[in-house]
């Protein structure tokens, strides 16, 4: 049996204007907060597991891949996280840990719906996933409110 390990962050800034766009974390809709700036729906949380396989396959997808999805009209992070774990081959996804800061949204209410939406993607069961989220005590820009940063931690075995 093999293990690999990769940590995967992003991190965004809200929009300033108003806009047509959604704040979508984790692929949860919340709608009471801006929209997260991005070319991208701009989920740090999608973007930050994306990252993750990317450190797990060696091939990233968020960069020239995802901006030429953009380019082509698709925007919506779980598209991203198609085409990265498709790489992931033969691996299997064992445990997968998630850590969000930011001062606004509560993320607590929505952590189960996250949790769902993120195990559907990935083909795993939701008891292997792990969300925490944290203020930081307004330290940074995360936690003063201007935006969301999400740091992951992935483990896959390969049976």
């Amino acid at each position: 049996m093999q293990i690999k390990t990769a940590i995967g962050q992003d991190s965004h800034r809200f929009e300033e204007a108003q806009s047509d766009k959604q704040c979508i974390i984790g692929g949860v809709l919340f709608d009471e907060i801006p929209a997260l700036s991005g070319n991208s729906d701009a989920d740090v949380v999608l973007h930050a597991i994306t990252n993750a396989i990317s450190g797990i396959t060696g091939r990233n997808i968020l960069g020239k891949i995802a901006d030429d999805m953009c380019r082509q009209g698709i925007t919506d992070s779980r598209e991203y996280l198609k085409v990265a774990v498709a790489d992931l081959a033969e691996y299997e996804i064992s445990n997968l840990s998630i850590s969000i800061e930011g001062k606004r949204p509560k993320i607590s209410p929505r952590i189960e719906a996250m949790k769902e939406t993120i195990a559907r993607l990935l083909a795993v069961n939701k008891t292997a996933i792990g969300i925490t989220a944290t203020t930081g005590e307004g330290l940074t820009a995360f936690g003063r409110g201007e935006g969301l940063q999400a740091f992951v931690i992935l483990t896959v075995i390969k049976p």
